[in-house]
């Protein structure tokens, strides 16, 4: 076990062998299988480590076409307004197609609208959301840009909330992996893109949606997400896929254009997360209060100090690689007292092959008090008077005995 010393601190690195690491798109086997994606940008991201297991073009900039009603979806759910009843204004009503021909004036529950916004994909609905959360659709989208940039979709700007061809719309694989993982975390949001039907009612007709996501029936253990094509994006998919613990997130922009686009979004999908299942699974690397190591104590009379993982790691790994997963203990050379069970007293970076992956604190098992001159002269002279007397004693000296700057222990 090699051993790095820093300053005070001393830097231990452990290989975890049996591990594995995630192919990168600068792998060459990685790079071949690119070239069968037809999208112009892809990534593939583990929904519970946060890990990229493929990725081609993920920070190019693109319009993300309906896709963009992930997050609709999301301020929507979050807003907590679901039974409010929304008033059509004349701007949702002449939103153009697909839509769910919605009429001005027509009053229905934001809830519903939500339904036909991610079964149907409806940019009337979309709109009518957006006027009635925040006032005006610009208002709806400064808040949507905003909530990306705060999940780190920094490329990503929202001018419309049904991803209609506007402006600078756009974002990038890698930030739509982002926001539907943040997604998938609010509650009623994968509930509602797995429904396959909903009918309700406005004060004016009835309404019948059905789902439109073909992943839902042609992959097992598909979850979502959304479909978007305009004219300028071509077709674009969000996927997402739950397996054996693994829950995975695709994303496909511009995959095609015309009949041939629509099925190759689906194709490219499918292919995406067929390779993260055949090729990835869970390991626990870490285990929460596993012993991490040892450390000296010093101006204690208790010598040495274990240490542990504060908790444990999990993390998708490729089958195909060994050896490359370690774990950097960053710790002091010696620890001094007083020392609770519990302190953090270091750190262990975990890394997979050269990519860093999470850092976990390290923890002291044990207290140690702290030795002093004065509590030491206590012990000493009330362990004579008890030998003299032959009963309990506790000798307390004036603080001055305690010489701090004299005789400081070592």
């Amino acid at each position: 076990m090699p051993y790095k010393l820093i300053a005070s601190f001393i830097v231990i690195v452990l290989t975890l062998t049996g591990a594995a690491v995630p192919v990168r798109a600068s792998d060459n086997a990685a790079e071949k299988w690119q070239a069968e994606i037809a999208g112009e940008s892809a990534y593939l991201l583990d929904v519970v480590s946060g890990q990229a297991l493929f990725m081609k073009n993920p920070d190019k900039l693109l319009p993300p076409a309906s896709t963009t009603k992930i997050m609709t979806a999301v301020i929507a759910l979050e807003s907590g307004r679901l039974n409010e009843t929304v008033t059509i204004s004349p701007k949702a009503a002449a939103a153009p197609r697909m839509k769910m021909f919605l009429s001005a004036g027509e009053k229905i529950r934001l809830g519903d609208l939500l339904l036909a916004l991610m079964l149907e994909s409806s940019n009337d609905a979309a709109v009518a959301i957006a006027e009635h959360l925040s006032g005006s659709v610009d208002a709806f989208c400064q808040a949507m840009t905003a909530k990306a940039h705060g999940l780190g979709a920094t490329n990503t700007i929202f001018e419309t909330p049904n991803g209609l061809d506007a402006g600078s719309h756009q974002s990038t694989p890698y930030d739509l992996a982002l926001i539907t993982r943040y997604a998938m975390q609010v509650p009623g949001f994968v509930t509602l893109t797995n429904t396959r039907s909903a009918n309700f009612t406005s004060d004016k007709r009835s309404y019948a949606m059905h789902n439109k996501n073909r992943l839902l029936d042609e992959f097992p253990g598909a979850n979502g997400v959304k479909t978007g094509f305009t004219n300028k994006a071509g077709h674009c998919f969000v996927g997402a896929a739950k397996r054996d613990g693994l829950q995975l997130i695709s994303v496909v922009l511009a995959s095609g254009w015309g009949p041939a686009g629509r099925n190759q979004k689906f194709t490219d999908t499918k292919e995406i997360l067929s390779y993260g299942f055949a090729n990835y699974e869970f390991e626990t690397i870490i285990t929460a209060e596993a012993p991490a190591g040892t450390l000296p104590v010093t101006r204690s009379r208790t010598k040495t100090m274990d240490y542990v993982y504060n908790y444990g790691a999990r993390v998708p790994l490729h089958q195909n690689h060994k050896e490359s997963v370690y774990v950097e203990l960053s710790v002091p050379t010696a620890i001094q007292a007083p020392i609770a069970a519990g302190d953090m007293i270091g750190v262990a970076r975990i890394f997979i092959d050269t990519d860093f992956f999470v850092e976990i604190p390290l923890k002291a098992t044990a207290n140690a008090t702290r030795h002093y001159f004065k509590t030491s002269l206590e012990k000493v002279l009330s362990a004579q008077v008890e030998n003299m007397t032959q009963k309990p004693a506790q000798i307390t000296l004036p603080e001055f005995f305690a010489f701090p700057h004299v005789l400081s222990p070592p």
